[in-house]
């Protein structure tokens, strides 16, 4: 099965976005083959495509270990 998900995050200036998207970035390398993960910065949004061909636990694996990444990221900032 071919899943999707977006997931965009927002913030009070450019410097907080570059530095999530930067800080999240090398997790995208270390993606699975059935895994796909492409994560852009467009002035304060930080926005991440995932695309697995698979099940759905995966799908969601995935959300929940960008997610808590990103929540790492802000929270060093």
């Amino acid at each position: 099965m071919r899943l999707k998900a977006k997931i965009s995050c927002s913030y009070k200036d450019e410097s907080i976005s570059r530095a999530v998207a930067s800080s999240i970035q090398p997790d995208n390398l270390d993606a699975p083959e059935n895994v796909d993960i492409e994560t852009c910065r467009s002035g304060r949004e930080v926005k991440t495509k995932v695309k697995v061909e698979g099940e759905i636990e995966t799908l969601l694996a995935t959300l929940e270990d960008l997610l808590a990444c990103t929540s790492t990221a802000e929270k060093m900032i």
